[in-house]
Formats: C-alpha cells, structure tokens, sequence
C-alpha cells in the first residue's frame, strides 16, 4: 500500500505530544493507509523526548529524530522530510492550530494526479492584528519581487509527492525556506481552504513578531536578487536629487536668493542618505552572508540519534 509519511518539528510540546498523536492516528487509520508519523525534536526540556519515546512503544509506526542541538523549525522540517519514505509526507505542526483532519482532504486531492496540495487559511484565530498585517504585507512583497509565486494564506502545512520530496532533497540550501522551495520546484499544485483554530495547549515557542519577519525576509531574500536592483535604483534616483539640489543651490548664489535654510537642510539631507546608505549595506550584507554560508557548505541540521528507523 501507499504509504503517508507525516513530518512534526517540535520543541517543548509535551502537552500537545498526545492529543495530537490521538487524532492523528484516527485520521490516518480512516485513510486506510500505510503510514509513519516522524517527530523532528529540537532538544527539549519539558520532557517532550520522554513522551514520544512511550508513544513509540504503544505504536511502531511513530519515530523521533533528536538533533544535536537547537537548529530551529525550519531544519527540522527540512530534516523530517529527507528521512521519511512515504510516497506521499504530510508537513504539520503539532500544536493543533491546524486540525489533523485535514490530511484527509489533503491525501484525497493529490492522488487525483497533483504534486502538491496546501492547505489555505481561511480564518486564523489566536493571532494577533499585528502579525496578521505583518504576514499579508510579507506575502505581497514576497509575491510582487520574488522569482516564483508564494501562495498567500499558506503556511508549511500541506502534502507533497515522492517526485517533489527527491527534487528537495537535491536543493540543498542552507536557509531552507520550505514554502518558497517547494513553489521553486513547481510541477502541478493545488490547495485546500481550512479555518485555523488556537493551539490546543502551551505558548508558541516561535516569535510571533520576530519571527513573521526573519521568515517573511528569508522568502524575499532566499527568491529573487530584485531588492539589489530596486536598491540601485534608489541610488540612482536620490543621486540625481542630488545633482539638481547642487544646481538649486548653484543658482541661489548666482542671483544673490537665500531661501533654503543651510543648517536644518544640511542635518535631513546627511540622515537621509545616512539612512540610506545603511539600508542597502544590510541588504547587501544579507546576500553576502548567505553566499558565505553556501560557500561553507555546513549541514542543515546534525542528528544526535533516530529512534525507530531502519538505518
């Protein structure tokens, strides 16, 4: 049979480990299908680690990867994927916001001849005004610069086929942006809609301000060389103000006009290309950076031990 892989990065969860692991495998036992469900644990400290490991005893079919140290939500999703062996893997938090359920519906839907199917947030409760702006003025700029379109609404939750799973595997980015890497790789998607709900227990161990950011600009950044060129552009622009402001002056001394105030323009003029200047050092310090880290070639993640796997 066809078999679901499902892949759950998680961190200090141990009061989700449970619930979440009780609808999953209900929802995956009405699907009829061969499955695995793949914790990728960050280390923790609330006894997360402990849970999973007697989950494991009550159900084979589940298996932990611990890392060596904190590598964060992203590589160990990256790392779940890379390690599982189903034909179809289910991405999900274990938090609960998104309701197990759905796979149903996801695994319906990419067997009628789809590589990928994400689910879309209708609703998202338990989120403030300002992360919900913050994330739909991200999405906008991701879409309007980026290379490839970023479904809107989307998070990490979704299914993805063997054939998109191996063509992730040969990527290889030391920044895995997984929404953006996926839409790279392309071949046919859909999506779903589902009204996401408030964690069923616990804080959210992810910044939700900080956090919206640093992904919203690793998307940006990981996708398309356009902020330099927009960046150039800027230069050019400001540069030509420049120019015509040095003629304006020019002309005041000539015809003997002493309208522009000197000190006050001079303080705004120098913070304003101050402030420029330093906005396009930091974007393209974000580019040399990552070309550093690609250059390095150091792993995404380094595994401290698997619990259940074969090899």
């Amino acid at each position: 049979m066809t078999k679901i892989s499902v892949v759950v990065p998680v961190r200090n969860e141990n009061e989700n480990i449970k619930p979440f692991l009780k609808r999953t495998e209900l929802i995956l036992s009405k699907i009829g299908k061969e499955y695995e469900i793949i914790f990728a644990l960050d280390p923790s400290t609330d006894g997360t680690e402990e849970i999973i490991l007697e989950e494991i005893k009550r159900n084979k079919s589940i298996k932990l990867m611990v890392f060596s140290r904190r590598f964060g939500q992203p590589a160990a999703t990256i790392a779940g994927i890379v390690n599982c062996t189903g034909s179809y893997c289910v991405i999900i938090d274990v938090d609960l916001q998104d309701p197990p359920e759905i796979i149903e519906q996801l695994h319906k839907k990419i067997i009628t001849g789809y590589e990928v199917v994400y689910a879309k947030r209708v609703t998202r409760k338990g989120e403030t005004l300002v992360k919900k702006i913050i994330s739909s003025i991200g999405y906008y700029l991701i879409n309007k610069l980026s290379d490839v379109s970023i479904p809107k609404d989307a998070g990490d939750y979704r299914i993805i086929s063997r054939r998109v799973i191996d063509h992730l595997k040969n990527l290889n980015e030391s920044h895995g942006f997984l929404r953006g890497m996926i839409a790279f790789v392309g071949f046919k998607q859909s999506f779903i809609e589902y009204d996401r709900v408030e964690r069923f227990a616990g804080k959210s161990k992810y910044n939700k301000f900080l956090g919206s950011l640093k992904i919203g600009f690793n998307g940006l950044v990981g996708f398309s060389s356009r902020p330099l060129f927009f960046m150039s552009v800027v230069g050019f622009v400001i540069a030509f103000l420049s120019f015509v402001l040095g003629i304006w002056y020019f002309f005041q001394k000539i015809l003997g006009i002493n309208l522009t105030l000197g000190l006050t323009t001079t303080v705004i003029l120098i913070s304003f290309f101050a402030g420029v200047q330093l906005l396009g050092l930091g974007l393209l310090g974000e580019y040399v950076g990552r070309i550093y880290d690609e250059v390095k070639k150091r792993p995404q993640f380094i595994v401290d031990k698997k619990v259940n796997f074969d090899d």
